[in-house]
């Protein structure tokens, strides 16, 4: 059965529904910042090998527990459905990890933190068009403390010298801004489909576009086998796969199940704000794994991006307020 589009965009009803779903929010952002230490976890293997095996297993586990609810799931699902799930597959997570991994890897941690560090930016613009959303004069601060904040976590990477030649940057740069228009598309699209097809739970969505993705990985394994000339013995892909497997778990699974969840409570212009978690949790396990204290800007891009989502917060309070929903 397909809704309608008269659907609207989700609004905050209530101090408990908020609650909830930035506890979501919170909890998605401290998954997903583990993703940024599967990469030193397995630092044998390329970004495209880790891709394969980090959405395979998600793919494998998916279908798994989709299992025993698959005949009633393809019984309602509309053919722009399963478009919907493609593309989204793709976007937030197959062509988005293959870029993100790539911008690290040739233009640096730092760079790639600083172009990522905007999704909240462009996500909250584009949800500032939605009907009865925030208008976007009344964001202005909570958008000035997360570019702050963006600007702070890539400080460094201006500050230093230089990682490698002008082309390599460059090239980095382009596959930064790849990823960040990748899941700013993930974003938008995801919490728009979320409110539309209402049939769906947002667990079983987060199971199908895994169902997706796992198909979608299977694709690039013959550009690994073809382009990957190292070989790994045994311990080495035994690692591998246990790392596979913990972040198909946690971050795409348990991680995206809660942001899913979020996205139903939160209108987009709230959403986008959420992002931001995903950086602070991914600085502070760098802190741990690195055995360090923070920089000074990068307690300074902790504290904007707190300031960011409380502005952001208190203005969707006074919207709710002032605009109360029908």
């Amino acid at each position: 059965m397909e809704t309608t589009s008269s659907a609207q965009p989700p609004t905050i009803a209530n101090a408990r529904e908020t609650a909830v779903g930035i506890a979501c929010g919170i909890g998605a952002g401290a998954l997903w910042g583990l993703v940024f230490l599967a990469p030193e976890l397995v630092r044998e293997f390329s970004p495209l090998q880790l891709t394969i095996g980090r959405y395979l297993a998600y793919g494998l586990i998916a279908a798994a527990l989709i299992a025993p609810r698959w005949r009633s799931l393809v019984a309602v699902a509309p053919r722009r459905q399963w478009r919907d799930l493609v593309w989204l597959s793709l976007a937030g997570n197959t062509l988005y990890y293959v870029l993100l991994s790539s911008a690290v890897q040739i233009g640096g941690i730092a760079m790639t933190s600083l172009v990522i560090g905007f999704l909240p930016v462009a996500v909250t613009i584009i949800g500032s068009r939605d009907q009865g959303a925030v208008p976007l004069r009344k964001l202005v601060p909570s958008l000035l403390f997360c570019a702050a904040g963006a600007v702070c976590i890539g400080w460094q990477a201006f500050a230093g010298p230089s990682i490698g030649s002008t082309e390599k940057q460059i090239t980095g740069l382009i596959c930064a801004i790849g990823a960040l228009a990748s899941w700013t598309a993930y974003a938008v699209g995801n919490a728009r489909c979320l409110v539309r097809l209402d049939h769906v739970s947002p667990h079983d969505w987060n199971l199908l576009i895994g169902l997706v993705t796992g198909t979608q990985s299977l694709l690039l394994i013959p550009f690994a086998v073809a382009f990957g000339s190292t070989a790994h013995d045994s311990n080495q892909w035994l690692r591998f796969g246990a790392v596979s497997v913990g972040v198909a778990v946690l971050c795409s699974i348990a991680g995206n199940a809660l942001w899913n969840r979020m996205s139903r409570l939160l209108p987009l212009t709230l959403v986008g704000q959420m992002i931001l978690f995903e950086t602070v949790f991914a600085l502070l396990y760098g802190f741990l794994w690195e055995q360090r204290l923070p920089t000074l800007p990068e307690v300074a891009a902790i504290l904007c991006v707190g300031a960011s989502v409380l502005t952001c917060l208190a203005a969707h309070r006074r919207h709710a307020i002032i605009e109360p929903p029908a």
